[in-house]
């Protein structure tokens, strides 16, 4: 969650690392050699008339006010944005709060709208974004949350959508509905039949929605999952040589990632 940056300063944290005066941890961490930890910050100093103080909301001296929420355990200075700090997380999250709940399997907020609506991955949030290997939890980037549980930074899923990357980065999973890719597939496949020699050849497969095994017929522009119909799959070995009136489509297993 981002501090307040002001035109105006208003207040400086006093490190307890190095006792130097910083507007913000971020600023802090990127002039040292050492990170901040703002749940450690114990005094600041107002600006204004500069008195060093206990952290607070407003200047015990000239009662300007260092910014409209203030977080006791964070030490958090923000403008208002209906923050509110969430014990089971450890830290300030944008909300307001009615609008959010805490999964305490996933272990962060979520928006109520995905109560008993997503798919839990337990602690996802402490790993790592796997398209920029950033901090999640504790990021100014808003979180998206994918079908299959994993998270992604939302930019980062922005990046995805607009080179039109469509699997989770971790699971391979779909990241969105497909089916109206898979049907311009299904016609692009009809269209363009393949060389006499591949007419019968088939492949092993296994779906990354499904999680199904199959073997199903070979084509260069995709091979089909028959268990869910996504053609979000991975061949499994080479091809399979069969008459070319051989139906040349099973599917067996299944199962959760």
């Amino acid at each position: 969650m981002p501090e307040l940056h002001l035109t105006t300063c208003f207040y400086l944290w006093q490190a307890p690392c190095c006792g130097k005066l910083y507007v913000c941890r971020l600023c802090h961490d990127a002039e040292e050699n050492h990170q901040m930890d703002r749940f450690k910050v114990r005094e600041v100093q107002c600006c204004e008339c500069q008195t060093v103080q206990q952290a607070q909301q407003t200047c015990q001296q000239c009662h300007v006010q260092f910014g409209e929420y203030y977080c006791d355990i964070c030490h958090l200075f923000d403008k208002d944005k209906k923050q509110y700090h969430c014990q089971d997380c450890g830290i300030c999250r944008i909300g307001p709060k009615e609008k959010y709940f805490h999964c305490v399997k996933c272990n962060l907020c979520l928006a109520q709208d995905l109560r008993g609506n997503h798919k839990c991955v337990e602690n996802v949030s402490r790993q790592n974004c796997p398209v920029c290997m950033e901090d999640i939890h504790t990021s100014r980037i808003g979180a998206h949350v994918l079908p299959c549980g994993h998270l992604l930074h939302k930019t980062c899923f922005d990046d995805m959508v607009r080179t039109g990357a469509y699997r989770c980065p971790l699971c391979m999973h779909s990241v969105w509905n497909m089916e109206d890719h898979w049907d311009q597939i299904d016609k692009e496949i009809a269209q363009s039949p393949m060389p006499t020699e591949y007419q019968g050849a088939t492949v092993k497969i296994i779906c990354n929605d499904c999680q199904a095994h199959c073997t199903v017929p070979f084509h260069v522009l995709g091979m089909k999952c028959s268990g869910c119909g996504s053609y979000n799959t991975a061949q499994e070995g080479g091809l399979i040589q069969q008459p070319s009136d051989h139906p040349g489509r099973s599917c067996w297993g299944g199962g959760a990632v």
